[in-house]
């Protein structure tokens, strides 16, 4: 077992198997992952280059079901405006595309079969190669070990290695205690905590009035489930990117309780170790304000002509 993470004894796992509620997500090895639209063509003209001073940002993030890695991308791509891929949507949008690749995806997708690894990294290197200096963060992928040096290889030959590697750290009966208490608004994907972010009216999405659900995996038996095979995949990839840190590629462990308390941490990684990331988060906000206060003398303008 890594030293990058205890591993604590676990609830007993259910006897019956869940069936993945979602094909493609059984077909790569992933989470049930819902349809949306899609922002890009995988058809299209070669992405504009950002300027490497002080690093790009070619990032990993790892951490157990639960444990908040969506909010915390979300953050960063906010605050950031950094790319987000997903290999879920990357996978979607070859198939509907028709693409070589992707017919030969749909292919076995359709007779329920596992995508293999060299396929998957077709799909996603076909995004990533057009994004050069630009800075990213995937999801998705690797899973396994296999992948992760599949995706390494290919990174490195291009001369865009990956840059960092985060690891989210939050202790198992806490991530247990928050999906005991999570409820959710299924139409607009609003989340609710008993704990500490209820609704205003038990049971009811505060904006609709519509009755909130459980999510089907909101369980203690299918956590463990989930848990154990985090750390059957993840702890090899891991303990193999730690022994990357001398080829260019960072990793981190951060601790925490909530997101609210890693994302600090998280920040101060990115704002130390790539400076242009930092210069690009404070120009945003500077933009924001300068908007606002003219919205602002605008509308008090407005109130004098009247």
């Amino acid at each position: 077992m890594s030293a990058l993470f205890a591993r604590p004894s676990l609830p007993a796992a259910a006897r019956a198997a869940v069936r993945a509620p979602r094909v493609l997500a059984r077909a790569f090895g992933g989470s049930s992952t819902s349809q949306k639209a899609l922002p890009f063509s995988l058809r299209g003209a070669r992405e504009s280059t950002a300027q490497a001073d002080g690093g790009v940002l070619r990032m990993l993030m790892f951490g157990k079901p639960g444990a908040g890695k969506g909010t915390l991308s979300g953050r960063l791509v906010k605050k950031y405006d950094i790319v987000s891929l997903s290999t879920g949507d990357l996978l979607r949008q070859h198939i509907a595309e028709r693409t070589e690749v992707g017919r030969m995806a749909e292919e076995i997708v359709a007779t329920g079969g596992l995508i293999p690894d060299d396929i998957m990294l077709k799909i996603l290197t076909s995004r990533l190669d057009l994004l050069h200096n630009k800075h990213w963060i995937l999801d998705g992928f690797p899973r396994t070990l296999g992948q992760g040096k599949l995706l390494d290889d290919h990174l490195r030959q291009r001369g865009t290695p990956l840059s960092l590697v985060v690891n989210i750290d939050v202790a198992d009966e806490i991530i247990l205690s928050r999906i005991s208490d999570r409820w959710v608004h299924l139409p607009s994907g609003r989340v609710y905590n008993l704990s500490y972010n209820p609704p205003k009216v038990a049971g009811l999405d505060d904006e609709t009035g519509e009755p909130l659900t459980k999510r089907p995996d909101d369980n203690p038996e299918i956590f463990a489930r989930r848990l154990e095979k985090f750390y059957a995949s993840t702890s090899p990839l891991l303990s193999y990117y730690a022994e990357q840190a001398g080829n260019g590629t960072s990793l981190v462990t951060l601790k925490g309780a909530t997101s609210d308390e890693i994302w600090p941490q998280l920040e101060n990684v990115l704002n130390t170790s790539f400076p242009t990331l930092k210069e690009r988060a404070d120009q945003k906000r500077k933009g924001s304000l300068s908007e606002a206060v003219m919205a602002r003398a605008e509308g008090d303008s407005a109130e004098l002509v009247r």
